[in-house]
């Protein structure tokens, strides 16, 4: 019998290839897609439609006359949207309103992530926004001016140059979230623009509502109706006065095949309505080796291997596949930042999380150990730089008749019905 071949998008932002990955004949491997791989890319006439007939608000071409000063507000190298494809009609619609080049600044929503030098920025925005137009980090430390609180008590703080600015959008992305249920819309602006207290103080909440329901990260993955988080997002964004949002809908390629343009709210909640469909993977439960594609996420892989784990039998083998010069993003909030110290939400029982997991295995042609905390601790990790050596790791303890799951990309999956 013939040896099992699947391909896999990697690479994403740098060499971005197929890879493929095999098994023995007589193992049942499952291929866990999600309906976004199957669509076709938008056109640029769909992307015009879009931003001609928006959700729940004016065009932008309406809404920016009289405008004074302009932010756009975009998301960071940790998520694979192609803002560079969406951010040529946003600056048409501001031209047509009128805008002038020097009242356009572009601020990248970092939230809690480290800052990005110029060649990062570039690959998100293209080399002439870079040349064109400033371009700035978020810093969530200082410059945040105080709005208030939300009515659930978390205090508001928002990026002091956003806050100057009388015309906010976001170009961003939907995709499965572990506490928002679903990214995009106004998450560029909350916590992607905020300062510590309040995405410290937001996330608390998050978390201790999903502990309080007996949910973890994984679970939280799609769970849109009564998300704390989110209704804190949709009031921060009306505090804060978010204009407009670009949301794209993606694939593991990286690739738009859906967009929404319109009012933060409006649009996000017809943005999930498609990406409840789209992003949805069957459950299918004891598995002996799961392996987990990272690629649109590439720099927070952990979130692919937490949801694939939920599938995995105990005691079983988990793959992580990640190839991104860039690592696990640095992370002030939940990231290590020695042995013994890390940010607020940062905890040095993390490894708990995938304790159920046998071995973990990380595939990277880039081995960087402090990046094994962020997948089950020092020590835990078995790397390898080629499939090859994880097929013989594999190899070791399983059989015939090993089951197989491999999620084509664990980043931006969530689990439908069980099989």
């Amino acid at each position: 019998m013939a040896e099992q071949m699947i391909k896999l998008p990697q690479g994403a932002w740098f060499a971005e290839q197929d890879i493929e990955i095999s098994f023995p004949a007589d193992w049942q491997v499952n291929r866990c897609d999600s309906p976004a791989d199957s669509m076709e890319q938008v056109t640029e006439e769909e992307i015009r439609r879009a931003f001609a007939s928006p959700v729940g608000c004016l065009p932008l071409r309406e809404l920016a006359v009289g405008k004074k000063e302009v932010c756009i507000i975009f998301d960071d190298i940790s998520r694979g949207t192609r803002v560079e494809q969406l951010v040529p009609f946003v600056l048409e619609e501001l031209a047509a309103a009128g805008i002038q080049d020097q009242q356009i600044r572009f601020i990248c929503a970092l939230g809690m992530h480290g800052a990005h030098t110029l060649d990062i920025l570039a690959k998100k925005l293209g080399r002439d926004i870079v040349a064109r137009f400033p371009v700035f980090n978020h810093n969530p430390y200082e410059n945040c001016q105080h709005l208030g609180q939300t009515s659930r008590g978390t205090p508001v703080a928002v990026n002091a140059e956003v806050m100057k600015c009388d015309l906010k959008i976001g170009i961003g992305c939907i995709t499965p979230h572990p506490f928002n249920g679903f990214g995009g819309g106004g998450k560029i602006l909350f916590p992607g623009v905020c300062g510590v207290e309040t995405i410290l103080g937001n996330h608390i909440l998050s978390a201790t509502a999903l502990m309080g329901a007996g949910l973890n990260p994984v679970d939280g993955l799609g769970r849109f109706e009564g998300n704390i988080m989110r209704q804190e997002m949709e009031e921060v964004c009306q505090m804060a006065g978010l204009d407009m949002v670009v949301s794209a809908l993606v694939n593991s390629r990286c690739q738009t095949v859906g967009l929404v343009v319109g009012a933060p709210i409006a649009a996000h909640y017809a943005g999930v309505e498609t990406a409840r469909r789209i992003y949805a993977t069957p459950f299918r439960p004891g598995a002996d080796i799961v392996v987990a594609n990272a690629n649109f996420k590439a720099c927070e892989a952990y979130i692919a291997l937490l949801f694939a784990l939920k599938s995995l039998k105990p005691g079983g083998d988990a793959v992580v596949i990640t190839h991104t010069p860039l690592g696990q993003i640095p992370h002030y909030l939940l990231g290590a930042f020695g042995r013994f110290i890390g940010g607020k939400l940062w905890s040095p029982n993390r490894a708990a999380m995938l304790a159920g997991a046998g071995r973990i295995i990380v595939y990277s042609p880039y081995r960087y150990y402090a990046d094994e905390e962020w997948f089950g601790g020092y020590g835990r990790v078995q790397w390898a730089a080629s499939w090859a050596e994880v097929r013989q790791l594999l190899q070791q303890g399983h059989q015939a008749g090993t089951v197989v799951n491999v999620f084509t990309d664990g980043t931006i999956q969530f689990y439908g019905a069980e099989e």
